[in-house]
């Protein structure tokens, strides 16, 4: 696959025009030179080893995270090699390098960063080189990618002085710009409904490292891209990724994302991947972490963290058309809409499983999605309607089935990264979940 800086030409009508890595600023070119003119020496010395030092620091895994050190593992490596994502990181660690300054390496960060992500719906949605033979829906190599990216920044020790501080905004700005999370742009003028999807990276890979999120592979599949709804209305998708990670939640980054969008769409739904062989339309989302190790390996287990906790609500509820969705042929996979929920009736220390929903005073310990992240990203985006006023909006939180390895591929210790019905699978997943939108944002 070409390198990241190559341009593409992307000649598609109804579709962003996406272009690779732009050219370093003047500003950026100017710092660089200053610094070779001011010490030639050192200068010839980090040009000669560049690639020495991206091999050096991607080795330095005493500072990798729990994530990143998964990356020398067998899958990832064959992800990253059959997909042309395992050049990356070497790129970004020349590129790193070449920064004089801080203001210059923040420029960097932004542009690799944007890229990847550019890069990786260009390549699901079938623009330029695959680089490799592994199927163009795949959302792995955008995942590993990341990780080989945050790697290196983790380990980069520049000329210049970073604090663990000026470190994290290095890391954030990166993880924000490959996700998608700062370049949601709606089309401007009427006649055109915006839709706005999220989806997540990986997670349980500790069990199997050749795991894929279907939700993220739709994001991918789907940004920027327009679709027909049921009611014959034109429709924007854009769409962000979003980490399998406690913290990431605490800190506010599905609000921060989403806040300034859900006032201009005319639809939203988080997505993640959930139960076998079914879709589920979630109908209420808890406010109860349960616990499950994320993908730091960390667990949390408490009320989910917001702003404002003294007018923190225990349930939210889904304002997507569950009837009109569980009713349309939108696939081979059975949608429900799911109402049970886990319970502490009010006055009471015993969770319930209430088949019909939250009863009045109770106190949330799992929604119809679970007490995982995939249950609070839908709390606290319809929280976030709610809170902005928005409660006619249409929005909540879409279960996909799990993406399954075909029949003889289970075992993670013998079997290949991809197979005939997994990429089948996923595919099936994509289109229903287009479909289900199409039927969603047409029913309001």
């Amino acid at each position: 696959m070409p390198s990241i800086r190559s341009a593409l030409a992307l000649p598609l009508a109804a579709v962003t025009v996406v272009l690779a890595i732009p050219p370093a600023s003047a500003a950026e070119t100017a710092s660089a030179s200053a610094s070779e003119t001011a010490s030639a020496s050192a200068s010839e010395t980090a040009s000669a080893s560049a690639s020495e030092t991206a091999s050096a620091s991607a080795s330095e895994t005493a500072s990798a995270s729990v994530e990143e050190a998964r990356l020398d593992r067998a899958a990832p490596q064959e992800i990253l090699r059959r997909s042309g994502f395992d050049s990356l990181a070497p790129e970004f660690a020349d590129a790193l390098a070449g920064a004089g300054c801080f203001a210059a390496a923040e420029r960097t960060v932004g542009r690799y960063g944007a890229a990847l992500w550019r890069r990786a719906v260009d390549r699901a949605q079938g623009r330029g080189d695959a680089g490799g033979d592994l199927s163009r829906d795949d959302d792995r190599p955008l995942y590993w990618a990341r990780l080989a990216l945050t790697r290196e920044l983790r380990a980069w020790h520049p000329g210049f002085t970073v604090t663990d501080e000026s470190r994290a905004r290095l890391i954030d700005r990166l993880e924000r710009s490959s996700r998608g999370q700062d370049s949601i742009r709606y089309p401007a003028g009427k006649g055109v409904k915006r839709i706005l999807l999220t989806g997540f990276d990986p997670f349980t890979l500790d069990r199997d490292t050749r795991i894929s999120n279907p939700s993220g592979a739709t994001a991918l599949a789907l940004d920027g891209t327009w679709l027909r709804t049921s009611d014959g209305t034109l429709a924007r998708v854009e769409t962000a990724v979003f980490p399998v990670r406690w913290q990431d939640f605490a800190d506010g980054t599905v609000e921060r994302t989403l806040r300034p969008h859900l006032p201009e769409v005319d639809l939203f739904t988080t997505v993640s991947q959930g139960r076998p062989g079914r879709f589920d339309i979630e109908r209420t989302n808890g406010a109860w972490r349960g616990g499950f190790p994320d993908n730091e390996n960390l667990s949390r287990t408490e009320t989910v963290p917001v702003a404002d906790p003294a007018a923190q609500p225990q349930w939210t509820s889904t304002t997507l058309p569950y009837a009109a969705i569980t009713k349309a042929p939108t696939g081979r996979f059975p949608v429900y809409d799911n109402t049970p929920v886990t319970e502490l009736p009010a006055g009471a220390d015993t969770p319930v499983v209430r088949p019909g929903g939250p009863t009045p005073g109770s106190v949330a310990r799992a929604g119809g999605g679970g007490n995982y992240l995939s249950n609070e990203i839908a709390y606290r985006a319809t929280l976030l309607r709610d809170r902005l006023g928005l409660t006619r909006l249409p929005g909540g939180h879409v279960h996909t089935p799990v993406l399954e390895f075909g029949p003889g591929n289970t075992d993670p210790a013998t079997g290949t990264v991809t197979d005939a019905e997994f990429v089948r699978n996923r595919l099936d997943i994509i289109a229903q979940v287009r479909a289900i939108l199409a039927v969603a944002a047409g029913s309001h």
